[in-house]
């Protein structure tokens, strides 16, 4: 049964990585307290779902800004010194919260300055993050490795708004803001802690140096690397043709009957087939087949959003009142296209991880910050106007068609994903 269960080895024989592991499970958790907060502060000040969304455009603007430049912040740096400075400017800003929050300052404008800051130090941090965790752990544990971010991350999307909104309700905005301070505190140790990790020359025997220039040498690696470039290209498949959560809050007003509380039961099945993932990934880190494992992956995620979109077609067309059936089997294609989306995940970072020299690992990570952001919004932006033309239900197996069309045409044009074996790594 333990092959089947998730593999702690990475946290239980390497100090650094328990403790980065640590470290960013509890600044996931306080973030989520934060993201739930500050969407709750500007519908109380201004009333508006248009305020409120408007807090996404200025949060993902300088996250793809800061995510690009930031991988070459760690190709040219020592990681651990990158890691803890921009780790340190999130720190701050999440301060900066916490202190308008104690001191009443009520602005909006003030919200989305702070959200913007704190988004550029988060795209500065992530691709540093994500390059030092293949310089922590040997290859062979790499799937473990992500394995445990991935249960982690779906674990506090599942309960971190949640437990945000209670502590919203009860204790105010200042001590929702004052809890991601702290989980950040601890983060910010953990990378004090990690070792040295300074840059490895490329081919050359140099290294690079930050700038835009070194993202456009990234971007031309990530050009002649077809394996590479499968990856980003499945997870936009995905996610632009196929991501459902633009339908939730119609679905949960008519379809599905019920009120914001349906809306947050749609929006945590997903987070609960990742968590699902994680706990069960023993079942496939071992396959060394990553290609094939993410391909598959993909595939099977269009084929749970098409039966998601038919049941809420015949929910439309004949369930009447009884809402309760439609919901629950709606919830369990939910799950299993969160298991599939979290199985995806874990090939893609690995492939990422192991494929690329680390010379150029922070790059390919910063240019992975900007699909894993971007790809979402465009799908959110798809999915809301084929549900505005075409209905929720017909919106979702649409594009679940189009996405599982792509894979196949994908699968076609790049044969040589489909042999890509974790044993032997080529981009």
């Amino acid at each position: 049964m333990a092959r089947f269960l998730l593999d702690i080895a990475p946290v239980r024989d390497i100090p650094a990585f328990r403790r980065l592991w640590i470290g960013s499970t509890l600044s996931m958790l306080g973030s989520q307290f934060t993201v739930i907060a500050i969407s709750l502060e500007v519908f109380e000040l201004t009333g508006s779902t248009f305020a409120v969304g408007m807090v996404g455009f200025f949060a993902l603007v300088p996250l793809i800004i800061a995510g690009l430049y930031g991988g070459s912040i760690g190709d040219a740096t020592d990681r651990r010194s990158a890691g803890l400075w921009t780790t340190f400017g999130l720190f701050i800003m999440t301060v900066a919260l916490a202190a308008h929050a104690w001191l009443d300052i009520a602005s909006v404008a003030v919200l989305y300055g702070i959200v913007a800051l704190h988004s550029f130090a988060q795209g500065l941090n992530q691709p540093v993050r994500g390059a030092i965790v293949p310089r922590l752990v040997p290859m062979r544990q790499l799937p473990a490795a992500n394995a445990l971010f991935q249960l982690t991350m779906g674990s506090c999307l599942m309960v971190g708004p949640l437990l945000g909104a209670l502590t919203v309700a009860g204790l105010g905005f200042r001590w929702a803001y004052t809890v991601d301070v702290l989980s950040f505190a601890v983060s910010l140790w953990a990378m004090y802690k990690l070792p040295p990790l300074p840059p490895i020359p490329g081919e050359d025997g140099a290294t690079s140096k930050a700038g835009f220039r070194s993202v456009v040498e990234g971007f031309r690696f990530l050009a002649t690397r077809p394996n590479l470039r499968m990856t980003f290209l499945l997870d936009l498949a995905a996610m632009i043709f196929a991501m459902p959560r633009a339908l939730f809050p119609v679905l949960g007003a008519s379809v599905l009957g019920g009120d914001q509380f349906t809306v947050g039961l749609l929006t945590a099945a997903l987070a609960a087939g990742s968590v699902l993932a994680g706990v069960f990934s023993g079942t496939f880190i071992r396959i060394n087949h990553h290609g094939r494992g993410c391909a598959a992956a993909v595939a099977a995620w269009a084929v749970c959003i098409m039966a998601f979109g038919a049941v809420i077609l015949v929910a439309s067309g004949g369930w009447g009142r009884d809402t309760a059936w439609p919901l629950v089997m709606s919830c369990l294609m939910l799950v299993a296209a969160g298991v599939m989306d979290s199985v995806s995940m874990l090939f893609r970072t690995t492939i990422l991880q192991a494929a690329t020299p680390d010379s150029l690992r922070g790059r390919l990570q910063g240019i992975f910050i900007v699909v894993v952001a971007g790809g979402p919004r465009l799908g959110d932006a798809a999915m809301g106007t084929g549900g505005q033309w075409l209905g929720p239900g017909f919106a979702a197996l649409v594009g679940a068609v189009i996405c599982f069309l792509l894979v196949l045409l994908l699968m076609r044009m790049f044969p040589g994903f489909m042999r890509y074996d974790a044993r032997d790594p080529q981009p």
